[in-house]
């Protein structure tokens, strides 16, 4: 069985590495590295002091060039490289370089090979890359003018032409630069690298066209970064391209370049790469700390925006020793170890425990005794607290120094140095300092800082003046006036606007007709029936109606006093509103008569309402605006007709609280009533129409959010008709009436939140 695990154990390792040399071959398939074979330094012209430094490696190099130390120090990193066979310095001075560190390290990108050339005084460098070889050429700068970098690559016979120019901002802290300047170009040009005059950093790209659409300004000021202004323009004097960008207050001096493909990438490193995300608005801050010498409790005072917080400690870095009755609320992250001994002496057991420890004990005359202990896997530190609580023993720990002694002598010791400390409090002389108060009022600052008064400490206030005026020592004076100077800031002041966005749209159609007539068979007309019964037949039609128009039907009069229509569904017309087309046909004698009269209507309409309250109050303080009008009511009563008024008008009511990351948590409610005076009551009284809102939410500083919305749509079709013949297929058109409406309404409801003097009161 053994045997057999042995066997299964190493066919596991066999495995095993081969799947190690199997990733590591694929990984090395993926990205060819460039072993640096060679690093030569030689003259090229030795009364100039120039000098040319050349990187042999297997691949096409991929570069980034920087200036330290105010241009004493050129830094050439090639990434995905490697050194091998290269020395690690060279010392020899040539020329302007006075020497050359070379070294390989790896980083979260790959293996990386680094060239710190030192130089003698401020020169300028061009890099160009030949094959798989890089040159640094060095020419001693004419002028104490921060070193200028120049790069020289091969390009086309006709030149490169300039295709785009864009900025990049990174959103996460980065080591290659926060903000990137991305210049892609057809061809790699040789550039030059600069500071002007006006302190503009200068990229010029040598023969390089420029179209007209990039001869530009790009404002890139909102990002906050290193950059605020980047300008593309072509020098005619030059014959090149220009790159100039406008530094931000955190930019770096000149930036780096590095080359990737055919793009030209110039990092610059803001304050986020350096610093870090910025810490939360309000921060907590310690005003107050006392200590008995190590002899007492700790009594810490914090500030979290404006409620005081207290925290009372009574461990061993506070006390000063550690007894054994508190021992079990330490955190051991000692060695573990195991002890088996009986009868041991408690002063081996301790040296035992200091050389385990790596500390220093010292031990009191009157710690004696014997211990026996048995411990599996325990922590030196939890083995020492136990040995010292089973002999009655406590220590005093320094560093790596403990002392131990039994308990009852450092209790002696702490009442000494605390009778020692209240003689010396006693016996201190009393200050008296006046603490102005600015923002917050002198009366509710005084109940806070009664709390780090001591027994002999007073404190008053002065209202005229809104002064606090505390005596006490000096010590108690000083945390006073600092818990005073973390409450004492501004109140924020926070504008909220609202905005009610109403949209309605209506359409209606009504199409309706009116047609009746009459015919006559009598002597009157000459077409008598002829018979004896009915001899004479009058028909006309019945649905009479005095209130309808009748225009139209009557060349000779306005209104016809008593239209006979026998189908009378008209359309709602009028002034404004839809139309109507009478025809009157009859025959010469009026024994025949034949009035038809179509009206039709049609409506369509858009309507927006953008209502925009706005109101800046302080945190935590209820605010309101508010316009509109009062419509008067009657009422009846025994009293007689009163008067009332009720409010139709558009409010905002808000109470905003600035959290402490700087975000704002509202109270919001809006209403908008309006009267309608489309519904009245009996009296003529309007009805009201009410929008209303009430939430609670959380906004960051600056954003739009949006509280609630709604949205209605009405639609209707109605059909009138005369029975049985309004559904007689296409002539039952002639005794109906046709109605249909949509009305479609929505309201949504924005809030914007702006704190007002967010650096004075968040403190950033």
């Amino acid at each position: 069985m053994r045997k057999r695990g042995s066997i299964q154990k190493r066919v596991l390792q066999l495995i095993g590495a081969q799947a190690i040399l199997l990733s590591t071959t694929l990984a090395s398939a993926d990205v060819t590295p460039n072993h640096v074979q060679d690093v030569r330094v030689r003259t090229t012209d030795a009364e100039a002091d120039s000098a040319e430094i050349e990187v042999v490696g297997t691949e096409a190099p991929t570069f980034n060039v920087r200036v330290e130390n105010g241009g004493k120090r050129l830094v050439v990193d090639i990434s995905n490289s490697d050194l091998v066979g290269v020395k690690p310095a060279i010392t020899n001075a040539v020329g302007v370089v006075g020497g050359v560190m070379t070294q390989a390290f790896k980083t979260e990108a790959g293996r990386m090979t680094r060239l710190s050339i030192n130089l003698t005084r401020q020169a300028a460098y061009r890099v160009r890359p030949e094959g798989t070889s890089l040159k640094v050429t060095l020419t001693p700068a004419a002028t104490t003018a921060p070193a200028s970098a120049r790069s020289d690559a091969e390009p086309r016979a006709g030149g490169s032409e300039l295709v785009d120019v864009r900025y990049e901002r990174a959103k996460t802290p980065c080591s290659t630069g926060c903000d990137r300047i991305v210049i892609s170009t057809s061809e790699m040009p040789a550039y030059a690298l600069s500071t002007s005059a006006s302190g503009r950093v200068r990229l010029e790209l040598k023969k390089t066209t420029l179209a007209k659409p990039l001869a530009r300004t790009l404002d890139v000021s909102q990002g906050k970064g290193a950059i605020k202004s980047v300008t593309t323009f072509y020098d005619d004097k030059a014959g090149a391209t220009v790159v100039e960008i406008d530094k931000g207050a955190d930019g770096s001096s000149q930036g780096t370049v590095s080359v990737d493909g055919k793009d030209l990438v110039w990092s610059f490193d803001s304050a986020l790469a350096k610093t870090g995300p910025k810490p939360a608005a309000r921060r907590s801050v310690t005003v107050a700390r006392e200590n008995d010498g190590g002899a007492g409790p700790k009594v810490e005072t914090s500030i979290l925006g404006d409620e005081p917080k207290i925290e009372v400690s009574t461990g061993s870095e506070a006390a000063g020793f550690t007894a054994t009755l508190n021992a079990q609320a330490r955190g051991y992250t000692g060695r573990r170890i195991d002890l088996d001994l009986k009868d041991a002496d408690i002063h081996n057991i301790l040296r035992l425990l200091a050389d385990v420890g790596r500390v220093n004990i010292v031990t009191a005359d009157d710690v004696s005794g014997n211990v026996t202990i048995r411990m599996r896997n325990v922590p030196w530190d939890q083995a020492l607290d136990v040995v010292l609580q089973a002999k009655g023993l406590g220590m005093v720990r320094s560093g790596n120094l403990i002392r131990v002694a039994p308990l009852a002598t450092l209790q002696k010791e702490r009442e000494l140095r605390l009778a020692a400390a209240k003689q010396e409090y006693e016996l201190t002389p009393l200050e008296t300092r006046l603490i102005p108060v600015s923002y917050a009022q002198a009366e509710e600052l005084q109940a806070r800082a009664k709390d780090l008064l001591s027994p002999r400490g007073s404190i008053a206030v002065d209202e005229r003046t809104n002064v606090l005026i505390a005596r006490d020592i000096s010590g108690n004076l000083n945390n006073i006036e600092e818990l005073v100077r973390s409450l004492d800031t501004q109140t924020p002041q926070v504008l909220v606007e609202a905005r009610i966005v109403e949209a309605t749209s209506r359409y209606v159609r009504d199409i309706g007709i009116q047609w009746g007539g009459d015919v006559t068979f009598s002597e009157a007309t000459g077409n008598p029936t002829g018979i004896a019964f009915p001899s004479r037949i009058t028909s006309a039609g019945g649905n009479y109606d005095q209130q309808t128009n009748s225009r139209g039907l009557s060349p000779f009069q306005q209104n016809v006093p008593q239209p006979n229509f026998a189908v009378n569904l008209p359309a709602a017309t009028g002034t404004g509103q839809g139309g109507a087309l009478g025809f009157s046909l009859g025959s010469i004698d009026n024994n025949l008569n034949i009035g038809l009269r179509l009206s039709a209507a049609e409506a369509s309409g858009l309507l927006r309402i953008v209502s925009s309250p706005r109101i800046l109050t302080l945190d935590n303080r209820d605010a309101r605006i508010s316009q509109g009008t009062l419509i008067p009511f009657a009422q009846i009563s025994a009293q007689g007709v009163q008067t009332t008024f009720q409010e139709a008008k558009l409010q905002l009511l808000v109470r905003p609280h600035v959290t402490a990351d700087g975000s704002v948590a509202m109270h919001v409610k809006i209403n908008r009533d309006e009267p309608d005076f489309n519904q009245t009551s009996p009296r003529g009284d309007p009805t009201i129409l009410k929008r209303e809102a009430e939430t609670d939410l959380l906004v960051m500083d600056g954003h739009t959010a949006v509280i609630g919305g709604i949205f209605t749509r009405n639609t209707g079709r109605n059909l009138d008709q005369v029975p049985f013949f309004g559904d007689i297929p296409i002539l039952g058109v002639l005794f109906q009436r046709r109605r249909a409406s949509d009305t479609r309404n929505e309201l949504v409801i924005f809030i914007t939140p702006r704190i007002v003097n967010r650096a004075e009161a968040l403190g950033r």
